[in-house]
């Protein structure tokens, strides 16, 4: 990896954006009954996400699968510092 590709990384940090992953599920045009999944990460900015709102109009106009739903989770919506352990269990789906 260059290290002009570490210095924009780093800039977009510093300007606010943390760690996106966003789960695809799709139907493709030549098998309509099957869902596949693609997954993809990037930096992004909570809660506008203009690089994931980029991608999705790339993928509207040039791919012919249709979108059936979209997973996000995003560092900054929920961080490791923002969890304290408690007595108990609890779960998060």
């Amino acid at each position: 990896m260059g290290s002009e590709k570490l210095d924009t990384d780093f800039k977009t940090r510093l300007e606010g954006a943390s760690l996106l992953t966003t789960e695809i599920l799709y139907h493709m045009p030549d098998h309509p009954g099957l869902l596949q999944t693609f997954v993809w990460q990037t930096l992004d900015t909570a809660p506008s996400f203009p690089r994931l709102a980029q991608f999705l109009d790339h993928w509207r106009r040039e791919i012919e699968a249709m979108i059936h739903s979209i997973r996000i989770a995003h560092s900054g919506l929920l961080a490791p510092a923002e969890l304290r352990a408690v007595d108990g269990e609890f779960r998060l789906n």
